[in-house]
């Protein structure tokens, strides 16, 4: 008898383990790109902190994920009676990082291949930095609901422009402006980023990687 419960309970712990990482992490809704609202003139500028500002990224394949960053290079918030009214920030393409290899054991080699480094052939793998260097990112709304803030905006990668919407924080002082937002994933093949994609290229069996990239944005910007 004892045996048996001890062998409930460590199926109950397993379970629960189990459970316990499974990823949560919602995908952004993703609609065509809107148009985005101008600021007022009575809108007060917020310069993005770009040693203080960063995407973080997680890419995923059956047998681990890789994880980076890339960094904004410019940007602004307008501001009106302590509210974001509009924003538009740029993304350093070349920028892109690695964070989970070590130098001299596959992060410079994984970094090339992000950025389309190399061959010809391999350029337009994923982003494709000396044809598209920058990306952008401009605010097309913020709303309420269900007690989150949520944010809309026109993500540009590869002259493709999907609007994507996430739930995040905004904390508008007078002197500076954060927007830090949950983690969410993005469909990276409705920017055509479709390199080893399983819903664009057939008989890949293991050798896929997601389609889905996880993103975090932390923007910090000052008066």
């Amino acid at each position: 008898m004892k045996n048996k419960f001890t062998l409930l309970m460590l199926c109950a712990s397993l379970a629960l383990t189990v459970s316990c990482k499974k990823d949560n992490t919602e995908n952004a809704e993703t609609t065509e790109a809107v148009e985005a609202k101008e600021a007022t003139a009575e809108a007060v500028k917020y310069n993005v902190n770009t040693e203080e500002s960063v995407i973080d990224w997680t890419g995923s394949k059956p047998t681990g994920k890789h994880t980076g960053t890339i960094k904004i290079s410019e940007g602004e918030f307008a501001v009106k009676n302590d509210s974001v009214e509009s924003g538009k920030f740029t993304l350093d393409m070349n920028s892109i990082t690695v964070t989970d290899l070590e130098a001299g054991n596959g992060k410079e080699d994984l970094e090339g291949h992000l950025k389309g480094l190399g061959k010809e052939e391999t350029a337009d793998h994923f982003f494709n930095v000396n044809k598209y260097p920058t990306g952008t990112f401009e605010i097309t709304g913020i709303t309420q609901e269900e007690g989150k803030t949520m944010v809309e905006g026109n993500l540009t990668l590869k002259e493709t422009t999907k609007n994507i919407k996430f739930p995040a924080t905004i904390t508008v002082t007078p002197e500076a402006v954060t927007l830090v937002s949950e983690s969410f994933k993005i469909d990276r093949t409705l920017w055509k980023v479709n390199y080893s994609s399983k819903s664009i290229f057939d008989n890949l069996g293991d050798k896929y990687v997601d389609d889905e990239i996880e993103i975090k944005v932390n923007v910090k910007a000052a008066k």
